[in-house]
């Protein structure tokens, strides 16, 4: 029988995953909107989901002091006061969605994710592409060929972002029409 969430090659995209190889987490930023404390943050918490992993983020109430000591020690405190409780979280959305959950918090300018995950992406990449990375590599930019992979990656979600985001949904709607389909 096969698991659930496993992930598996999808047909119709070639080397592709299907999105509907692991649960749907459409309605995730709202399960975690009704699941989580409401004196947590200071808003709504955003919710990011891809194909592995769920990261939840919210912001702090801002300290009086706002030094980086300060807010550094606002941070420790809510990761080490909230961790049983987002623990629990995490194991009923991974349950739900068949997908790790991460933490991350806003404060006082600063940007931190707890623990979450990096994965490894597989390619082959020619010469050109490999010269590309080098340049990067070889001007400073990035310490290494996968972090210059990485920072392209960044720079071009970036640049695309609201064509991707078209892209997506253009995929979304072909899943939910395959999965109207017949069933063979």
């Amino acid at each position: 029988m096969r698991n659930p969430h496993m992930h598996s090659r999808g047909f119709g995209r070639p080397g592709g995953w299907q999105q509907a190889g692991v649960p749907d987490a459409g309605d995730a930023e709202e399960w975690f909107s009704g699941r989580l404390p409401d004196n947590w943050f200071t808003g709504p918490a955003t919710v990011e989901v891809d194909r592995e992993e769920i990261i939840v983020t919210g912001e702090l109430p801002a300290p009086d002091d706002a030094s980086d000591a300060v807010v550094e020690g606002r941070i420790s405190r809510f990761r080490e006061s909230t961790r049983p409780e987002r623990m629990r979280i995490a194991d009923e959305a991974e349950a739900r969605y068949g997908r790790k959950v991460a933490w991350g918090v806003t404060l006082g300018g600063h940007d931190v994710l707890f623990t979450h995950l990096a994965v490894p992406v597989m390619t082959r990449l020619r010469q050109p592409e490999r010269k590309v990375l080098d340049t990067l590599v070889d001007a400073g930019v990035a310490r290494s060929r996968s972090d210059a992979l990485k920072w392209t990656v960044r720079l071009a979600g970036q640049h695309t972002d609201e064509w991707l985001t078209e892209l997506r949904e253009a995929m979304k709607k072909v899943d939910d029409l395959r999965s109207e389909g017949p069933q063979i």
